[in-house]
């Protein structure tokens, strides 16, 4: 008889460095309490994951945990589970095992045994202890289950390259491969009511639920739908980079642009006129607000989804990726009594995610803030937001001209685009606001000349300026395959300018793995330039200076993005190339 005892459950996450020993004597102590289990009380104080406590429990009684990266499953045994019940249960089914023997039955209850059959079928699962899902698989495979635990991220990358993405399944169940020759030569004219019925399908409904939920699990900002001649194009946009995803047979192509538009409220039956609209969709995580256009093409409607995410919007300033040095001045120019800051850079570049912390961090209910917007991307607690109406007559310069009579302490302009908007937001910054707005130059130093080249009075930008914060956004080495490597020869060439990179220097990459798709890299960071207006600057606006005049004018401790780019390379947070591939055409400092 085995008498070895089981390892309690907080001692199992303690030693897996999921949980430290004063959170659990405290979990244990509300444990006494409530006379709950200790898992449900962990979840519910938030010390460990659902992930976390199942992957300790699983080892608590006795459940092998398995890897699924390099894992081969044979087709027979991919066909005994569909690929429903796959995606449903977050399961995997993996291979045949023999029935254990008499002596290794004590893990006999754990496995499900049967004894009247000889074979097992081993499935991976991120949760092993569903009783029900066990029931499913026994009655749809016929075979009792032995259980493995697996990673949640693990079963996210096995599950597609086994059964497909559930879009590409979805595609190919309505418009089998035999089909699309076919389909091809149908031009997709059809009436409005026709267009009504065919985006109403349940079919179709799911196709387009399924392809946005898909790009919300990617981390995708963007979604493309674009018509070609014999087919119809997916792309993601993952990481500020677009990833093509299964094409869509062509005669989907009317009902998936028309089912989109109706979620949008947008007009079905107008489809050759650009057209926006806006979707509300309920996430795993919570609600998604999406921005959608359609612009017409010689192939159709071409639709574009903007993907703003509630959940991921409202990011400390922190974590932004700004160095201590530009978190500081920054943070010292969000507490003036009054002046314009402003934020540059392309679209895209993550401006309005930046005044969004700024705006966050500084909020109290002592102090008023109204915003104008195109659109209003995140709503903010306390916050007043006015979105542009340019149907109506609110543009930029009208609504900021009635903000001011709103008493408020505290400004944001969505972006400067025109002279008028930029010379109420100036004298409002005069008057004792403190403004902040968005501009589109290459570079802080830019933004001075831009709105002097706009007609604004240079001595009333030199009156108001505070600062100026450019910002690119640069991909991250994946950590999971992150490895170092000796750069090129010329690589380091292009790098060296403001920060020496010596020859030897160890620099970092990423090789590649399921959890990055392959390309290395996951997630973002901003590189920033911030330019504070000195007083030796102030009489250089005023008299009219070229770019090249300011950038030599600029505090000794001034560093462009550039410069802060190569410092994350160097701390192995991105890659030469990823700087290099954002900071084209910037003129870096001698």
């Amino acid at each position: 008889m085995n008498l070895k005892r089981k390892k309690k459950l907080g001692q199992l996450l303690c030693e897996k460095a999921y949980l430290d020993e004063s959170q659990l004597n405290f979990a244990l102590a509300e444990q006494n309490v409530k006379h709950r289990r200790l898992g449900q009380i962990l979840l519910e104080l938030g010390y460990v994951t659902q992930a976390q406590l199942n992957e300790a429990l699983a080892l608590q009684v006795g459940i092998e945990k398995i890897g699924l990266d390099d894992v081969s499953i044979d087709a027979e045994i991919i066909a005994l589970v569909s690929a429903e019940l796959v995606s449903k249960y977050n399961i995997l089914p993996l291979w045949y095992e023999k029935r254990l023997t008499a002596e290794n039955t004590e893990n006999a209850e754990n496995n499900q045994l049967s004894t009247a059959n000889s074979q097992l079928l081993a499935v991976a699962m991120t949760d092993p202890f569903q009783p029900q899902v066990i029931e499913d698989l026994r009655l749809v495979t016929g075979y009792p289950i032995r259980r493995y635990y697996a990673e949640p991220v693990e079963m996210e990358n096995a599950i597609p390259k086994f059964y497909g993405s559930n879009v590409a399944r979805m595609l190919d169940n309505l418009a089998p491969a035999e089909q699309r020759a076919e389909a091809e030569l149908d031009n997709g004219d059809y009436s409005p009511a026709k267009l009504h019925e065919l985006a109403r399908q349940p079919s179709l409904v799911n196709l387009v639920n399924l392809i946005i939920l898909e790009a919300i699990e990617a981390r995708a900002s963007d979604i493309h739908i674009e018509p070609f001649e014999r087919q119809v194009t997916i792309r993601y946009r993952i990481d500020g980079m677009l990833v093509e995803k299964t094409p869509s047979s062509k005669r989907l192509q009317a009902a998936i642009i028309s089912r989109i538009k109706i979620m949008a409220n947008m007009n079905i039956a107008e489809r050759f006129v650009p057209q926006d609209g806006h979707i509300e969709f309920a996430g795993k995580n919570g609600r998604v607000d999406m921005r959608v256009s359609s612009v017409p093409t010689v192939f159709g409607e071409s639709i574009e989804l903007r993907i703003l995410d509630r959940s991921a919007s409202l990011m400390d300033l922190s974590d932004l990726g700004m160095n201590d040095e530009c978190l500081k001045g920054f943070n010292q120019c969000l507490h003036k009594n009054h002046g314009m800051v402003l934020v540059t850079g392309p679209t895209g570049c993550g401006k309005t995610t930046t005044l969004y912390a700024a705006l966050n961090k500084i909020y109290t209910p002592a102090v008023k803030m109204i915003t104008i917007e195109d659109p209003v991307e995140y709503q903010l607690d306390g916050v007043i937001q006015m979105p542009v109406n340019p149907k109506r007559g609110l543009t930029f310069a009208t609504g900021l001209r009635h903000i001011v009579r709103q008493d408020p302490d505290i400004i944001m302009v969505g972006e400067i685009r025109d002279r008028e908007t930029a010379d109420i937001a100036i004298r409002a910054a005069l008057t004792g606001h403190l403004v902040f707005s968005t501009l589109h130059t290459n570079d802080a130093p830019g933004a001075v000349t831009r709105l002097i080249d706009m007609g604004v009075e240079p001595f009333l930008l030199a009156s108001s300026l505070e600062a100026v914060l450019a910002e690119r956004l640069v991909r991250k080495i994946c950590l999971k395959c992150k490895e170092p490597y000796k750069p090129d020869e010329n690589l380091i060439r292009n790098l060296n300018g403001s920060v020496t990179v010596k020859p030897n220097m160890k620099l970092y990459h990423g090789v590649g793995c399921n959890e990055c798709m392959n390309t290395g890299m996951r997630g973002r960071t901003g590189i920033f330039e911030l330019l504070r207006i000195t007083d030796s600057l102030r009489e250089l606006i005023a008299a009219r200076p070229t770019t090249e005049q300011i950038i030599k004018a600029a505090p000794a401790e001034h560093k462009g993005m550039r410069h802060d780019g190569v410092a994350k390379v160097l701390k192995g947070i991105t890659t030469a190339e990823e700087v290099l591939r954002v900071t084209q055409g910037l003129d870096e400092e001698e």
